[in-house]
Formats: C-alpha cells, sequence, structure tokens
C-alpha cells in the first residue's frame, strides 16, 4: 500500500479488528473472461499476500458454511486508516460488483476490566484459600508466576496471534439494560464475581477452544465482538450451549447473528466459493 499523508488512527493500546463477510455475484463473474478471472484472482491473492507482510498486521481467510455469506475476512491492525484502505481494497478485489458485502463488524482488542490483580490473587488465593505467608519463598514464587502468566494473557488479548485452526466462529453481543436484569447498574464486585464464573468454564476448553473478545462499545451496533477459533465444530456448539446454563449470559447477554468459517489457503478458497 502506497504511504499515505494522513495522520494514522493509533489506539494508545491494542489493534483495531474489522470482520467482513461478502456474497460473490456470480452472474457478474461468469461475464468474466479466462483471462480477467485469472487476473483478478491473482490481485486477490497479492492483496492478501501485502496485508500480511503489514507490520503487526494479521488477516484470517474463510469460507462461510451456509448461505448467509460466501467468504469472509478477519482483519487486525493498529491503525484504523490502514485498516479501512485494506478493507476497500479487500471488497474491489475481484473487480466492481464481483464482492458484495453482506456484513460487517469493527472492534478494538482490549484488556478485561475482571481480570484478577496481583493484590486479590494474593489476598483471595495465596492467603485465603491455600493459607501462604505473604514474604514466605511459595507465596513470592506463586506471585512471580501469576505475574508472568497474566503478562502472557494480556498480551495476548491487546496483541493476538490467531493460530490457522479450521473452524472459525464469529458472533456480535451486548450486556441487557433493562429493568432487573440491567448489567450496569449491577455494582463492580456483582459483575466481577458473575464474569468468574463465566470465566472458569472458559477454562476448562483451553486447547480446544482459542477466543478473542473485542470491544465495539461507540464502534458499532453491539458491545463486543466474539471470535472463536476451534479444531472442531462440536466445541463451539458446547461452549456457547454450556456457557448459555451461566448467569452472565442466562440473566444479562443479548446476541447477535452466529457466523461460522472454515479457514482454508486462497487457492482452496478459490475452489470452494467456485470461482
Amino acid at each position: 500500500m502506497s504511504e499515505s499523508k494522513v495522520p494514522p488512527l493509533v489506539p494508545r493500546e491494542g489493534w483495531h479488528v474489522m470482520h467482513l463477510f461478502y456474497q460473490i455475484d456470480h452472474a457478474q463473474w461468469a461475464i468474466l473472461g479466462d483471462d480477467e478471472k485469472r487476473a483478478a484472482k491473482t490481485r486477490l491473492t497479492e492483496l492478501v499476500q501485502e496485508i500480511r507482510a503489514t507490520k503487526d498486521t494479521h488477516l484470517l481467510t474463510f469460507a462461510i458454511a451456509t448461505p448467509k455469506a460466501d467468504l469472509g475476512f478477519m482483519l487486525l491492525t493498529p491503525d484504523l486508516q490502514v485498516a479501512n484502505a485494506y478493507e476497500k481494497q479487500l471488497t474491489l478485489s475481484l473487480g466492481p460488483e464481483i464482492l458484495s458485502p453482506v456484513y460487517s463488524y469493527l472492534s478494538q482488542t482490549e484488556g478485561s476490566e475482571y481480570t484478577t490483580t496481583s493484590e486479590q490473587y494474593a489476598k483471595e488465593t495465596l492467603v485465603g484459600e491455600k493459607g501462604l505467608a505473604p514474604g514466605s519463598p511459595e507465596f513470592e514464587q506463586a506471585m512471580k508466576e501469576f505475574d508472568e502468566r497474566m503478562a502472557h494473557y494480556l498480551k495476548h488479548r491487546l496483541y493476538p496471534v490467531l493460530p490457522d485452526w479450521p473452524v472459525v466462529c464469529f458472533y456480535p453481543m451486548s450486556k441487557r439494560r433493562s429493568g432487573n436484569d440491567n448489567w450496569y447498574s449491577l455494582s463492580f464486585e456483582a459483575r466481577r464475581e458473575l464474569m468468574s464464573g463465566h470465566a472458569r468454564v472458559g477454562r476448562q476448553y483451553s486447547g480446544r477452544i482459542l477466543q478473542l473478545i473485542t470491544g465495539s462499545t461507540g464502534l458499532d451496533e453491539y458491545e463486543w465482538g466474539v471470535t472463536l477459533l476451534a479444531k472442531d465444530t462440536i466445541d463451539i456448539k458446547a461452549i456457547v450451549y454450556e456457557m448459555r446454563f451461566d448467569e452472565v449470559s442466562a440473566r444479562y447477554a443479548e446476541f447477535g447473528d452466529f457466523y461460522i468459517g472454515m479457514q482454508l489457503p486462497l487457492d482452496e478458497l478459490f475452489r470452494r466459493v467456485c470461482l
């Protein structure tokens, strides 16, 4: 991408994230000659390579499993100007009117306000549950391991590197704000306690589900975007179902549409979507 003279729009922390879903107009595609089709696929391939070569930028490409869309992209990059430019180029990459956007979502990577702090871990877990004495060698070692673990966790939340696991699930969600089920009327401690139960469910799927929660309050229709990567669709179904029984979801969650895709290399993606 040629260097832009527009000032960058980079958040103080984290990256911008775009989920982009398209349908293919096969009638328009059929009008193109063989040379035009090859040139179009080459153009998209070179654009994907360019995006993936951009500093701190990641692009997932996947086929959508139902007629909601044909193909999807997940773009992560710090600068919203860069994200916007690449999004426009992706839309036109196969030629005018070939790709029609059917759904998109803008969010940002973020930490969680409910993450356990060092003070909470020391008081509640090490002293309260394990009975360790502050300052003891066991206590200090446990604190060191906790701090290292949390630093790794925060880095993944803010600056993720996503694996090439085949299943991609995306859905937006918000917390309910109605009557007695108003999430935002609860105290921080009540919300933290509820979220800790939610997190315990998620940890049971370690190694089977990689979850990335991105914030979208003020950026898009819902308040968060949820991206789940998995090796087996049954794990997607299981974690979402199990979390529905958690009070955070049962009482306070509102969900948008779910999109299921399969990560594919571009040559296979072209065959899958019949290009």
